[in-house]
């Protein structure tokens, strides 16, 4: 039935990977799964590999009884010492060799589609136990086809699948071009384990650096944070603990070589490397690096920082669609608010203009009032004068003149009222 049975089993444990074990194992089921086919299910039966023989041998058994209620399985004592075993006793479990080649052409097909289908599972069972360990490493593929708009990927012995929204939008792959990604997830499904790869993870970008700067793989520098718009820029800060160490040259390397090998191999999407620092506003100034910062106000309940640029920096500090500060935020974990030396100033003016309009008031005081939060007349109009006169940077003024500012204030907000009303 099966000729050259060792052989077929040394030569699939080889092509396939598969322990002998499992391939005997299946072989005895099929053989048995057949021989049931032929014979009865209700027979007590079973088959063992003799690897002497280089066969499967299938038994029956019968047990010997005094009353035979169920054919299929007892014999009488005076059968059983007559065909079986002549000094067979009552109870004894007697074992009848059966003939392969009594099962017939549809049997024997039956036991190989069963070997076929536990080769096909153990394949499966030892793809997954290969690669559910192997979460968050990089692995490299050919591209094998291509399916609903994912690429399956060709790992060896085993297939990858990197779906849409895993693909960097702007990439585009043939048959048969060699491919890196990174193993994000498996998972185990009806037909088989399923290897989930991706180009987009931020720590496909983390592996690379990994790779590429031996300081990070030996933990002497530590990547803190990425921030990834895959395919068009990424923000990466790290740090160490070795004060001889310049994390960010490490991860330049020299010439930018380092640097560059991520680059290509992410084809060509920017990067920029930012040092850690436990100084936060020196940690949001470096994340919005090409961009020179002026000035932060940092707000920790909020969790915010209103940042001031050159007049000439504010295009480079938000970025190409506000790139550059949306990554910033991201890489940093603050809310950032990105505005240039114009725009304040001009904001302060329009302020100061308000201020300016009381009599007697010059640009010095309306400053000291404004620092100490009177920005408006609206705002000095609910003022109280005995307050305002005790600040220390409003010393000098009596509250007399603070008290007419205060009135004068009052009226000219009433006719602006009155003037909108109207």
């Amino acid at each position: 039935m099966l000729p050259d049975l060792k052989r077929l089993i040394e030569q699939l444990g080889k092509d396939k990977g598969i322990e002998k074990e499992i391939i005997i194992e299946a072989l005895e089921t099929a053989v048995l799964t057949a021989a049931r086919k032929k014979l009865g299910q209700n027979l007590d039966m079973e088959a063992h590999f003799n690897e002497d023989m280089g066969e499967i041998e299938v038994f029956r058994f019968m047990t010997v009884v005094e009353n035979v209620l169920n054919p299929d399985t007892q014999v009488s004592l005076e059968d059983a010492r007559e065909t079986l075993d002549e000094d067979a006793e009552l109870g004894d479990s007697l074992g009848l060799k059966i003939e392969a080649n009594t099962f017939g052409r549809i049997a024997v097909q039956t036991a190989k589609q069963i070997i076929i289908q536990k080769v096909r599972d153990a394949e499966r069972d030892r793809t997954f136990d290969e690669y559910k360990d192997r979460k968050g490493e990089l692995i490299n593929g050919f591209v094998q086809r291509f399916e609903g708009g994912s690429i399956i990927v060709n790992l060896g012995r085993a297939e990858g699948i990197i779906p849409p929204n895993e693909q960097i939008h702007k990439e585009t792959f043939k048959r048969g071009d060699r491919i890196r990604a990174y193993i994000c997830d498996v998972k185990r499904i009806s037909k088989g384990p399923q290897i989930i790869l991706s180009r987009t993870h931020p720590n496909f970008l983390n592996t690379l650096f990994e790779i590429e700067v031996p300081e990070i793989s030996e933990g002497l520098i530590e990547i803190v944070s990425v921030a990834r718009e895959p395919g068009n820029r990424s923000k990466i800060s790290v740090k160490t603990k070795d004060k001889d160490i310049d994390p960010v040259g490490a991860c330049v390397g020299m010439r930018g070589s380092r640097v560059q090998s991520v680059v290509q191999e992410l084809r060509g999407e920017k990067i920029d490397i930012v040092p850690y620092t436990e100084d936060q506003v020196q940690y949001v100034c470096s994340a919005l690096s090409p961009a020179k910062v002026g000035r932060v106000y940092m707000d920790d309940e909020s969790r915010s920082m209103e940042v001031i640029v050159p007049d000439d920096q504010l295009s480079l500090a938000i970025g190409k669609s506000g790139q550059n500060v949306r990554l910033a935020a991201r890489l940093t974990g603050w809310k950032i608010d990105v505005k240039s030396d114009a725009m304040t100033e001009g904001r302060r003016g329009k302020e100061y203009e308000s201020l300016l309009q009381i009599s007697d008031m010059d640009e010095t005081t309306a400053e000291m009032l404004y620092k100490e939060g009177f920005k408006d007349i609206k705002i000095l109009a609910s003022a109280d004068p005995e307050l305002i006169s005790l600040l220390p940077t409003i010393q000098g003024l009596s509250k007399e003149k603070l008290s007419l500012w205060i009135d004068e204030a009052a009226k000219i907000l009433a006719r602006e009222n009155n003037g909108h009303d109207a």
